[in-house]
């Protein structure tokens, strides 16, 4: 129980932040397409609220309860390394987003359909 504190502060907490950074810079980028600054100040602020909500009730909940069930299918080693290649690769995907959206741009790590159309 002790571990699950630890990691849940140390570890899960600060990718959960992470990724819900990434949101918000999604967020503001999908914002350009309001014009109106009031507008675009009330659906920022919507939005972010709408998602840490998401991410403190459920994407936070649901990587603990990823790593929780991964703890407990197995009591030999296989579990240890199933949960540390877990955790290895939740670091590997966010530092990979993050990288393609502050070298890239917001537009790079978004599907093709939601980009901003361009504006000449």
């Amino acid at each position: 129980m002790k571990t699950t504190a630890t990691l849940e502060r140390y570890y899960v907490l600060p990718c959960c932040l992470l990724l819900l950074n990434l949101c918000n810079e999604i967020i503001a980028y999908k914002a350009r397409l309001v014009d109106d600054g009031f507008l675009r100040t009330l659906c920022i602020m919507g939005l972010v609220l709408f998602g840490s909500s998401v991410m403190a009730f459920g994407v936070a909940p649901g990587l603990i309860w990823i790593i929780q069930s991964l703890r407990r299918t197995s009591r030999s080693n296989a579990g240890q390394m199933g949960e540390a290649g877990f955790l290895i690769g939740l670091g590997i995907l966010i530092f990979w987003l993050y990288y393609r959206n502050y070298l890239m741009g917001t537009d790079h790590i978004l599907p093709a359909m939601w980009r901003n159309p361009l504006i000449h």
